[in-house]
Formats: C-alpha cells, structure tokens, sequence
C-alpha cells in the first residue's frame, strides 16, 4: 500500500519541482535525467547515454551529457550552458518567463535521445564528406567500421556528430553542421 501511495504521489511531486520557484524567481529543474541504452563504441556490447541538468539556477545551469561502456568507463563527456540554448531559440520561442525556460530545457533532455538522433551506422557507405567535416581521416574510419554515430544540438541550427574511433580509442566528432 506504501509503494502505491508513493507511486501516486511522484509525478505529483515532480511537478511540483519544477514548477517550483526559489527565493530568485527561477524554477528548479536540476536533476531532472534522460538515458538510453545504445550500442555506440562496440557493436556488441551497449553503451549508456545520460543527459541530466545540473546547476542551481536557470542562469548557471547545464545539459552535462555522459557516455559510459557496458564496462563503465566514461568515454565521452561534454556540458552544453542552458544559457546558450535558450539565447539561440530566444526568437523564435517566447523564453522571458523563467517557466518558459525551465519547461525549454526539459524538453531538450526528454528529445535528446530521440530515435532520429542516433545514426545506424554513422557514416554509410555513399556518403561523402563535405565542409562540415572535421577530420577527413576519422571520417573515413567511421564509414569502414560501421559502427553508429550520435548528433546532438547545441542551438537551432547547430548540431555535432559524434562516433567511436577505434584507432585513437576515444568518441570524436565527425561532422558539425551549421553554424
């Protein structure tokens, strides 16, 4: 009977969370947490992605994105500032309410492992490299392995590819589309 009262009571409580507001005027939405498990660096065993908000307010807070192997070794990490977000979506979505923008940015972790984001293989074998890539050798390396890439955006019309090197054994990016 507890766990039914406490699972009835959860989504009221993070509700509650986010839309709560400290002594600033700027919700509380740190902790809030995305994972997925994909196969990335190894195409027999997964990897685990994380996306969580950290920070104590709207202005200092952060998307920190994680990629961990099944043998729990972080292979990738990266912080994306919740202020760049919102300034490269300011015009096109109404973000001068501090609710607007913890609502924003909760949307960005729930999409962050959408389907579409994960590349099955990264690099296929017609592809061919344009001005966006970074490392024409890695590029290549990634389209003879096969093994699957990742984007994620870093505004509206910014997004960054990555993919496992086996050669340099860590994740690179191997495409950065469109500043």
């Amino acid at each position: 009977m507890r766990v039914l009262r406490l699972t009835l009571l959860l989504p009221f409580l993070l509700i509650y969370s986010c839309n709560n507001q400290d002594g600033k005027g700027t919700a509380q939405i740190a902790g809030i947490k995305s994972q997925v498990i994909k196969n990335f660096s190894n195409s027999l065993f997964a990897d685990t992605f994380t996306v969580k908000i950290i920070g104590s307010g709207l202005d200092s807070q952060k998307l920190d994105f994680r990629i961990t192997t099944s043998k729990g070794k972080e292979i990738y990490h990266v912080d994306i500032p919740s202020a760049s977000l919102l300034k490269n979506y300011d015009a096109t979505i109404d973000l001068k309410k501090k609710q607007n923008q913890a609502t924003f940015l909760q949307s960005e972790v729930n999409r962050f492992f959408d389907e579409e984001n994960f590349m099955e293989p990264g690099i296929t074998e017609t592809e061919t490299p344009d001005k966006n890539v970074p490392d024409l050798v890695f590029y290549e390396e990634l389209k003879r392995s096969g093994l699957n890439g990742f984007f994620y955006r870093l505004g509206k019309e910014e997004k960054i590819y990555i993919g496992w090197s086996a050669k340099e054994n860590k994740v690179k990016p191997y495409y950065n589309c469109c500043k």
